[in-house]
């Protein structure tokens, strides 16, 4: 399935606002960096969840399925450095 990077791209930075409370509940939160054409939306985890131990299981566990769930295309949630 092909990604619409423009439409796209609204639907994820929404699925990141709908995270972005409980991310913030615990110290932490998430900026958007991108999409590529492949579907790999990049993030980057700061504040708490940069230095959590548990932030690649919240990454793949909580981001990555909700927004795999809300936007039709994405194939992976990275977190870049």
């Amino acid at each position: 399935m092909s990604l619409d990077l423009a439409t796209a791209e609204d639907a994820i930075l929404e699925a990141i606002d709908a995270i972005r409370p409980a991310l913030q509940s615990d110290g932490g939160d998430i900026v958007y960096q991108g999409v590529d054409p492949d579907g790999v939306v990049h993030v980057s985890l700061i504040g708490a969840c940069g230095s959590c131990p548990v932030s690649t299981m919240t990454l793949k566990a909580g981001v990555e399925r909700i927004i795999m769930d809300r936007v039709p295309g994405v194939t992976e949630v990275v977190a870049d450095e």
